[in-house]
């Protein structure tokens, strides 16, 4: 019986989960498994040479997203600017403060849609906020001068553009405060985790209070007070420890991660574009400014009929290939949003993308056999 090919799998290097055991006994023989530790502190710094920004990891891009609601002291009332096809969390981290949501439309790479910015801003608007769809992004040197001229903040959800990058800078340290996301589904996983960026060191003392239940608690460890105690509101959005311990050896190796990712990604480019453009899709394209992660590979189709008819066809083969976001403007709670100020008349391109895109199976440990099972079974599928 031929064994079926998962949309995706979480990194093991060495092909052998025997070689993370060996980060994970450290954090045991150390006996604490809290975050903080070796680890912790040897991963932000890690990624603070690799951004140029100050960086504290968090339990889940989720929770460094509220982080930075609480951070930017949002009142209800108060507007942002969100791109509709996106996560929940993106949206929903400011919703909690309150925030009235403006959802934007997304251009033909999935992110905003400049022009959006323009035409949603209002006296309101604190923030606009860009997620990086498939590890690329919108023109940032443009969204930054707007978000300049309207005096707003520009927020990154970079949640899947870890190791990517705009004209040589990271994607998530260009606006005030980033994120990135450590899920089992990423390119780079702890299971569950994420990380907060910010650019202003300003930012930083309080991030760490809200990250430690609203206490002073790091001051305390750095010896600068005798006591820890409340002094902000605040959460739990410390990672664990031994989540990092498993993160940890893939941040050591991202260039390998990411090059056989592009190995991947070019093999179905290559062989898969002609195939999807005689059947009704587009292959989802890299901008000219980006210098991928190689998140996913996407084809979008003409029609939702046609996207889940190719998803049937392709479970039929045992290869698990899902679509993505239900926009958030169509979404049951997006649709209680009554002044967002859009519908699927102004969101063409973010309905596109929701009925009609498709992701194949991308991840580290994909075989070569598998790799050419998925490019067979597409190649065998038609439209009509």
């Amino acid at each position: 019986m031929t064994s079926k090919i998962p949309f995706n799998r979480p990194v093991v290097l060495k092909n052998s989960p025997d070689f993370h055991l060996g980060f994970l006994k450290q954090v045991i023989e150390a006996g604490s498994f809290s975050g903080g530790g070796f680890f912790s502190k040897s991963s932000e710094a890690l990624l603070e040479k690799k951004t140029g920004v100050k960086v504290k990891l968090t339990s889940s891009a989720t929770h460094a997203l509220e982080m930075m609601a609480l951070l930017m002291n949002l009142n209800p009332g108060d507007e942002i600017i969100v791109p509709s096809f996106t996560f929940s969390s993106t949206a929903n981290a400011f919703a909690l403060r309150g925030v009235n949501l403006r959802f934007a439309d997304n251009d033909a790479f999935g992110n905003l849609l400049l022009s959006e910015v323009e035409r949603l801003v209002t006296p309101k608007t604190k923030a606009v906020m860009t997620m990086h769809y498939a590890g690329n992004s919108c023109d940032m040197d443009e969204l930054l001068k707007l978000g300049q001229h309207y005096k707003i903040d520009v927020l990154e959800d970079a949640a899947q553009a870890l190791d990517s990058k705009y004209k040589d800078r990271e994607l998530g340290s260009l606006g005030r405060f980033g994120c990135y996301s450590f899920h089992e589904t990423k390119n780079h996983t702890a299971g569950e985790g994420g990380a907060l960026l910010l650019k202003n060191a300003a930012d930083l003392e309080r991030a760490e209070i809200l990250r430690e239940k609203g206490t002073n608690r790091q001051k305390f460890l750095q010896g600068l007070v005798d006591k820890y105690t409340w002094v902000d509101i605040g959460s739990s959005y410390v990672l664990s420890e031994l989540g990092i311990a498993y993160l940890w050896p893939q941040l050591l190796e991202i260039d390998q991660i990411r090059m056989r990712r592009k190995e991947i990604w070019t093999k179905y480019y290559e062989n898969l574009k002609p195939h999807f453009e005689k059947n009704g899709a587009q292959v989802l394209e890299v901008p000219s400014y980006n210098t991928p992660n190689y998140h996913l590979f996407a084809a979008i189709f003409e029609t939702v009929e046609l996207r889940n008819k190719f998803i049937q066809f392709m479970r039929e083969k045992g290869i698990s290939c899902p679509f993505h976001y239900v926009a958030l403007h169509s979404s049951p709670q997006g649709l209680s949003y009554k002044n967002a100020g859009t519908d699927s008349k102004t969101l063409k391109g973010c309905d596109r993308f929701s009925n009609g895109l498709v992701r194949l199976p991308l991840f580290y440990n994909l075989t070569k056999q598998e790799e050419d099972r998925v490019i067979e079974s597409v190649l065998s599928f038609q439209a009509k």
